[in-house]
């Protein structure tokens, strides 16, 4: 076996990663204010699909601060990488670089090599979302090895408002063990 998926109801690996301001900070650091977190993985500046994606997921960021629910962006890029990716990207919902290859392992992420040097200079990620609760347990865990897969932004903030209404007492799905 050459992923290891985290599994629902656990609680997040303590990673840190460099904001694009410069600033280190843990992905399951929270906003105050916020009690939840998504993270968003995403390939890395060579992918269009992923900065599609990312501006998209700035028309949600409003309704997820309803629902007190911060938000990050990361990817395995290099600082140099992100910030020529800002220069495609509106958004204001921090974004982060650094993801190390053993964080993506540890993350249980699907891992590409590059097609060639055009494409990017390293190992990357595929897409993945996790949303941590207010213990950073994976409440929510979407892992693609693919960039055509990506939860529609819609259903997914429709269905954490669902769930982050206290009178739905909606548990952690996924967590059956024999």
């Amino acid at each position: 076996m050459y992923t290891q998926k985290m599994h629902p109801a656990t609680t997040f690996p303590d990673i840190n990663v460099t904001l694009s301001t410069g600033e280190s900070v843990s992905l399951s650091s929270k906003e105050e204010g916020c009690d939840w977190k998504m993270v968003v993985v995403f390939r890395g500046k060579h992918c269009p699909i992923c900065t599609k994606y990312l501006n998209k997921l700035e028309d949600f960021k409003g309704r997820l601060r309803e629902i007190n629910t911060d938000l990050v962006a990361i990817s395995g890029d290099s600082k140099q990488q992100l910030d020529k990716h800002l220069d495609d990207l509106s958004i204001t919902f921090p974004i982060a670089c650094g993801l190390s290859q053993s964080d993506m392992k540890t993350l249980g992420l699907y891992i590409s090599e590059p097609r060639s040097d055009k494409e990017t200079d390293h190992n990357f990620s595929e897409p993945a979302l996790f949303v941590l609760n207010e213990n950073n347990e994976i409440h929510i865990a979407e892992i693609a090895n693919a960039p055509f897969v990506r939860p529609d932004l819609e259903q997914l903030v429709s269905g954490l408002e669902f769930i982050r209404n206290p009178d739905n007492n909606y548990p952690i799905r996924g967590t059956f063990k024999e």
